[in-house]
Formats: C-alpha cells, structure tokens, sequence
C-alpha cells in the first residue's frame, strides 16, 4: 500500500514527484488519502497498472529512481517488467531492486538479476537491507 510512497515524496522536496504504479485502485486510493492527510499528495501521481504493462510509456526516459521492493516475484512476466523499467529511466537512472529472502530463494533473485541485465540493467552494488535479496541496478 505505498509504505515507502510517502517517504519517497518528502525525500524528492517540492520539486519533484514520486510516480506510485499499483495493480489494485483500492491500493492507490487509499495511499493518496494518506498522502493528502499528510499533504503530500501535490508529489505524488499515482497510475494504475496491468497484469501485461506498467502504463509508463508516456515517461520514457525521464525517471532517475525506481523502488522495486518486494514487487518483482509478483510479476508474471519479469523481462516486460524489466524492459519497461529500463525505459522510463534516464541515462544512469538507478534501481533498489529487493525481494523478500522468505518468497525468494537466492538463485530465483539471481535469475532475476539475469533478466535486468539482458534488458540493459546492470548492478552496481550490493545492498544489506534485513531479511531481503538487494542490488542497486542502473540503466546501461
């Protein structure tokens, strides 16, 4: 239910956005009524998404940061997912991809890391973050 959305907009200040892709409208609805009440919600546009896209091709590179936590192992088709991911980035635009280590195994989070590189993301970093698979990834 957005539990970094409202983090992420205070972090990017009055200039800049935070763009929340959520399957679920209810999910969304209810984000944008607690960003309102913690009046946030002039940063962040929320867009709802498919089973088959992200609906993002309008923002083709001009993202610098996509969160991708604990969403990746949800998504029935990880290349597409990925390959919109790399699109909406800017040159060098970045990526915290992190899954949850008790959903997904190590080798599953490396196959994954696989397909972000085939779709031109590759890792740069390691992360620790607990219980969690992380990398930083940026667009090549």
């Amino acid at each position: 239910m957005g539990f970094f959305t409202l983090p992420l907009a205070r972090l990017v200040g009055p200039s800049g956005r935070v763009i929340c892709v959520e399957i679920q409208e209810r999910m969304l609805s209810a984000l944008l009524r607690r960003a309102r009440r913690a009046t946030l919600a002039g940063h962040i546009e929320a867009r709802v998404c498919n089973a088959e896209s992200l609906q993002v091709a309008d923002l083709a590179h001009t993202i610098d940061f996509v969160l991708a936590f604990a969403v990746v192992h949800e998504v029935g088709n990880v290349t597409r997912f990925f390959g919109e991911v790399q699109s909406v980035l800017t040159p060098r635009g970045r990526v915290l991809f992190a899954e949850p280590r008790g959903h997904v195994s190590a080798q599953a989070f490396q196959e994954s890391l696989s397909v972000a590189k085939r779709n031109g993301l590759h890792q740069t970093e390691s992360v620790k973050i607990s219980r969690s698979h992380a990398a930083i990834l940026e667009r090549t």
